[in-house]
C-alpha cells in the first residue's frame, strides 16, 4: 500500500462521511461503498446498506482495476447494469475521485437493488391493464380531453417539473399553446384543464386572456 498524503487522506475521510450521509438517505435499497484505490487488494473502505454481501477490506472490482490503470477513464460511469452474486438485478454509479495530480485514489459506488421496484412495477401494470377485447363502448370523459391532458404532461415535462407545479407565467405560455394548437377548442377544454393544473376555471380563463 502506497503512503498517502494528507491531501489523500482529507479525500478519503471527506469521501467516506458522502457515503454515509448517501446511505442514510438511500437506505435499505442502495449499498454505498467507498473504494481506496491507492491499496486496491483491500480497496473496500467502508460499506453500508450492505447487499452484495462483500466486507471491508475486500479487493477493487473490475471498474477500480480500471481507474487505477488508466487516469483518463470515465469519471462518473451511471446507471449501468450490475447483478449481486446472488442474481439479483442491481443499477450502478461509480464515481472516480482525483487527487490534485489528477490521480485516481479512490471511487464512492452506489448499488440499487432493482428487485423491489422490479415488483412495484409488475404490480402496477397489472393493476392499469385494462380488457380491449370487451365489446362495451363507454366513456367517462369528454372526447379529446385526453389530447389536451397529453399536451399539459408534455409542457411541464420539459420544463422538468409536473402540470399542478407549474408557475402562474408557465400557465400562461401553456394556455397560449393550448389555444395556438386548437386545443381549447374542445368541448369543456377549460374545465379539463383546470382539472389537470389543480387550479380554478376562473384562473384558466385569466392565464388564456
Amino acid at each position: 500500500m502506497l503512503k498517502r498524503t494528507p491531501e489523500q487522506r482529507l479525500l478519503l475521510d471527506q469521501l467516506k462521511q458522502v457515503a454515509e450521509g448517501l446511505a442514510q438517505t438511500f437506505a435499505p435499497f442502495c449499498e454505498v461503498v467507498v473504494h481506496d484505490l491507492l491499496d486496491p487488494e483491500h480497496a473496500i473502505l467502508a460499506i453500508h446498506n450492505n447487499l452484495s454481501g462483500r466486507e471491508v477490506g475486500h479487493p477493487a472490482t473490475e471498474l477500480g482495476l480500471a481507474r487505477i490503470l488508466n487516469p483518463d477513464f470515465a469519471q462518473v460511469v451511471a446507471n449501468y447494469a450490475n447483478q449481486f452474486s446472488d442474481g439479483r438485478q442491481a443499477k450502478s454509479t461509480s464515481i472516480g475521485i482525483k487527487d490534485s495530480e489528477g490521480r485516481y485514489i479512490a471511487a464512492l459506488c452506489m448499488n440499487v437493488d432493482m428487485t423491489l421496484f422490479q415488483g412495484i412495477q409488475s404490480a402496477m401494470n397489472q393493476f392499469v391493464r385494462v380488457d380491449s377485447g370487451t365489446s362495451v363502448g363507454e366513456s367517462l370523459d369528454p372526447a379529446g380531453s385526453d389530447a389536451i391532458r397529453a399536451r399539459i404532461d408534455e409542457f411541464a415535462a420539459r420544463l422538468a417539473t409536473t402540470p399542478r407545479s407549474l408557475k402562474a407565467e408557465d400557465r400562461r405560455a401553456l394556455l397560449q399553446e393550448l389555444k395556438t394548437s386548437g386545443l381549447l377548442e374542445i368541448r369543456r377544454a377549460m374545465e379539463t384543464v383546470a382539472a389537470h393544473l389543480g387550479v380554478s376555471r376562473a384562473s384558466v380563463y385569466s392565464y388564456a386572456k
